[in-house]
């Protein structure tokens, strides 16, 4: 398995990893590592990828899925969940809980406190963004002294690369490709 771990000033104490597609057992078109139940994929693969990214990172617990809907929910973890919950984000105070969110052309965005002891991860798409789903992951927070982090938004990317393009007189063709990538934090124990 492939992990990337995130470059941002968070507290030794928190765990954030970045999945890429490698590592994984999925078929194509999902090749490999996919970890979406709801993409059509052959649930045992998606369940045996989860059991090896739980290896991979050590995790106690399960993962928080969230069913991820663009709205501006954030969840509070309290305990590993035993459902499936719509929401686009969650929050915990709990050490071996991980807060987990999947993207693919949306933008994820960790926060964490300066101690290292409150960690939110939000999965932050337009719908969501304008609904409020940041703010609603910061009110969940003692103190306001946060640490932001968030990766990189594909459609900006791709619209980016296209004004690049047409500056250019160049050609460029942008192929469409499932991308999914699991961001999760962990409070360590």
């Amino acid at each position: 398995m492939q992990t990337i771990i995130s470059n941002w000033p968070a507290p030794e104490n928190v765990l954030t990893v970045s999945t890429t597609r490698f590592g994984g057992v999925s078929s194509a078109p999902y090749d490999a590592l996919n970890l979406g139940l709801h993409v059509g994929d052959d649930v045992s693969s998606v369940l045996t990828n989860r059991q090896l990214l739980k290896q991979h990172c050590w995790l106690t617990a399960e993962p928080a899925w969230l069913n991820q809907i663009h709205s501006p929910i954030v969840i509070d973890l309290t305990a590993p969940l035993t459902d499936v919950i719509d929401a686009d984000g969650s929050f915990t105070r709990e050490p071996g809980l991980a807060c987990a969110i999947m993207t693919a052309d949306c933008l994820p965005v960790l926060l964490c406190n300066k101690q290292g002891t409150e960690v939110a991860a939000v999965h932050a798409g337009w719908r969501g963004l304008a609904a409020g789903v940041i703010d609603n992951a910061i009110a969940k927070f003692t103190c306001l002294r946060l640490i932001l982090w968030h990766g990189w938004d594909l459609q900006l990317a791709q619209q980016r690369l296209k004004l690049a393009v047409k500056c250019d007189n160049s050609l460029l063709m942008l192929t469409p490709v499932r991308l999914m990538h699991l961001l999760l934090m962990v409070i360590s124990g």
